[in-house]
């Protein structure tokens, strides 16, 4: 039996070949070693009763890269990742920046007091947990919870009120 390097570079065009049938232009080294992955896979697995390791290895190769490319297309269309200048323009990722009329409107008005503001902002904006905020602002996760409990009940009442007035 010969070895792996061997039969590498004897099937190495066969890959190249399937990878150009399946028009692959980009991460070609990535779909090459899938490529010679499954050449080992088929060359260890390979049973001579069945037929010649080249039909098997070759319908198998291009089976998991094909695998591979079905994938990765359905992982593009699922995340859609903004390309890198869009990130130039973000200069506040916070549902609330200072200039925000929702955020002057329940401070200016006192609807939400200074520590249901910080609750509020630190869930949202920075997605911390309860025993995160206590930590950084060194109180008790009770008083965050506090702050938690009022700042629900008093934007509950902002929300009836607003579906009130627009019925």
């Amino acid at each position: 039996m010969e070895s792996f390097e061997q039969l590498a570079a004897q099937y190495e065009p066969m890959i190249h070949q399937i990878m150009h049938s399946l028009n692959i232009y980009k991460n070609k080294e990535e779909f090459y070693q899938l490529g010679l992955i499954t050449l080992w896979h088929a060359w260890k697995n390979q049973d001579a009763e069945k037929g010649t390791l080249l039909s098997y290895a070759y319908s198998m190769i291009k089976g998991n890269i094909m695998n591979e490319l079905t994938r990765q297309n359905k992982q593009s269309q699922q995340y859609s990742y903004p390309k890198e200048e869009f990130w130039e323009f973000i200069e506040d990722p916070s549902p609330f920046p200072a200039s925000d009329p929702t955020h002057e409107l329940l401070t200016r008005c006192g609807l939400l007091s200074a520590n249901q503001m910080k609750w509020l902002q630190y869930t949202l904006c920075d997605q911390m947990s309860v025993k995160e905020i206590a930590e950084k602002e060194q109180v008790t996760p009770s008083a965050v919870k506090n702050w938690r409990h009022g700042a629900r009940e008093k934007l509950k009442n902002i929300m009836e009120n607003y579906r009130f007035l627009e019925d």
